[in-house]
């Protein structure tokens, strides 16, 4: 029985892809095989030794310690692109945000209360006070073209609005999904200098951490329009407390709230509902689900933040699935071993990511447990498992 731990709630529509006959599903599981997480912080969890893997419902990974879990060759899954389209639409909502003053009158207009017959004409006169600007005809620049960003810059396009990119690592899948109407930036510097609306799609680490920061908003025009649905961390607070107060940022809206954002006026503060909607939630939880289902049953990685895509199908008779640290002569331990076993390999896959490598061996018959006490005895092997068909 393979055991399921979920830290957050999960939707059903995920968890029912789970066969029951075959795992058990709950927030107090004991020694899983598996962690379903959204938000909760796993950084200073214990993660037993039964563990395979962590998969994370969502696209962000920051709660969960990913060097920790390579170490002990736990396979960390994410499920990027499955809520793109729900923070694609609070994206454009904060693109009319932005320009429109739309909070600011809605917040004069729950003042009246009590104004009776005088409301209409209160509002008449003070109207003038909210009154923004069109997105129509006005360039929007978009710092990384990912899932989201390539979305946001379509919709825009058909929103009439002037659409620049700047992403020097995009995806084959990512640029077929872009509109040929998107402009492709010569420079990070030269798309700030020239963009009326500015949105980031760019994860948070050490090259992004502060990205915008004083030098940048140096560059950019008066009035621009920031957003940020990436994440906290991108735009130095301190500086865009200046850049505002200097004239320069008109409007900052974001999805992360802090203490320091919401005390600075034109800023707009949304409590991190990017993807907090209910197909959101069935999609991240659906592909999660599927994910962590394929890797326990057939070794196979998808969509894994710490560790190599490798697949080779379902299982047909025996298969070996071996982690270990990215260095020589590891594999042919590996063939040596299967060979003086007198093993036949049907077929291998080895795949490596940074530091580590993984492979899928596929055997024509049964495998002695020796052969794999012997595989998981190599210097630099993190861990092996083996999996028999199911049939």
């Amino acid at each position: 029985m393979n055991k399921i731990q979920m830290l957050n709630k999960i939707s059903t529509k995920g968890l029912e892809k789970f066969p029951l006959d075959k795992y058990e599903i709950g927030t107090e599981v004991v020694n899983p095989n598996a962690i379903l997480v959204r938000s909760q912080n796993m950084l200073d969890m214990d993660l037993p030794e039964s563990l395979l893997a962590v998969g994370r419902a969502g696209a962000g990974v920051n709660n969960i310690p990913l060097p920790k879990c390579t170490e002990k060759g736990i396979v960390a899954f994410n499920t990027p692109g499955a809520n793109a389209n729900a923070v694609k639409e609070i994206v454009v909502a904060g693109l009319l945000l932005s320009s429109r003053k739309i909070v600011d009158g809605i917040n004069f207009a729950k003042t009246l209360v009590g104004k009776g017959a005088e409301v209409s004409a209160i509002v008449e006169k003070n109207k003038k006070h909210y009154a923004g600007s069109e997105i129509k005809g006005k360039k929007l620049g978009l710092i990384g073209l990912g899932a989201i960003g390539v979305m946001v810059a379509n919709d825009a396009l058909a929103l009439g609005m002037e659409v620049e990119g700047f992403d020097p690592y995009i995806s084959v899948e990512a640029a077929w999904n872009l509109s040929r109407e998107v402009k492709k930036a010569k420079g990070l510097d030269d798309l700030i200098a020239s963009s009326d609306y500015i949105s980031l799609h760019v994860p948070l680490n050490d090259k992004t951490k502060g990205i915008l920061n004083a030098e940048r908003f140096g560059l950019m025009k008066k009035g621009v329009k920031i957003l940020n649905f990436a994440r906290g961390g991108l735009v130095n607070n301190a500086d865009l407390s200046k850049a505002m107060a200097d004239g320069v940022v008109s409007s900052y809206v974001t999805d992360f709230a802090d203490e320091e954002l919401l005390k600075m006026d034109n800023t707009i503060c949304i409590p991190h509902l990017g993807a907090s909607t209910d197909e959101s939630e069935e999609n991240c939880a659906m592909m999660v689900v599927k994910q962590i289902k394929d890797f326990i049953e057939n070794g196979n990685i998808i969509n894994s933040v710490n560790f190599p895509a490798c697949s080779l199908g379902t299982v047909a008779v025996s298969r070996i699935c071996i982690a270990n640290n990215n260095v020589s002569g590891v594999v042919g331990h590996i063939s040596t071993i299967l060979a003086d076993a007198k093993l036949n390999i049907s077929e291998m896959l080895n795949k490596s990511k940074d530091d580590v490598a993984y492979t899928i061996v596929d055997i024509d018959g049964d495998v002695p447990e020796e052969v794999i006490a012997n595989i998981a005895a190599v210097k630099d092997i993190i861990k092996v498992r083996l999996l028999k068909s199911s049939e």
